[in-house]
């Protein structure tokens, strides 16, 4: 198979998707019942009336909550893996990953030292 046949097959996918979803969006627009109301074109904003500017304040705390999320989630997305092939590593796999693991606990005990783990 020529370079230039790989090409065309890849330009005929995106192609292909390109089209799929002009035409999911048309059949939508075309099918959708359109009943606008007074009720239907004001903001929703989970179920509490717009009032005011749009702006407000939001606590540091659920931005750190959000972060030790996505640190243990890293965590699982690399150790998991990590372990069903750790046979086949050795002892040197052994010691990088427990200073990984090193690094989220000095993590974990800095935002408990903060008290950024109690909810107040």
């Amino acid at each position: 198979m020529s370079q230039a046949h790989s090409w065309v097959v890849v330009a005929a996918v995106a192609a292909g998707g390109v089209l799929f979803f002009a035409v999911a969006m048309l059949a939508n627009a075309a099918l959708r019942p359109r009943v606008p109301t007074s009720e239907k074109l004001t903001t929703y904003e989970s179920g509490v009336d717009p009032i005011g500017r749009g702006w407000s304040q939001i606590q540091v705390r659920y931005y750190l909550y959000a972060y030790l999320y996505v640190v243990f989630a890293v965590d699982a997305v690399y150790l998991f893996p990590w372990a069903t092939v750790l046979a086949s590593f050795g002892t040197a796999a052994v010691v990088e990953m427990g200073i990984f693991l090193g690094v989220l606990t000095l993590g974990l005990v800095h935002f408990w030292r903060r008290g950024a783990l109690t909810w107040s």
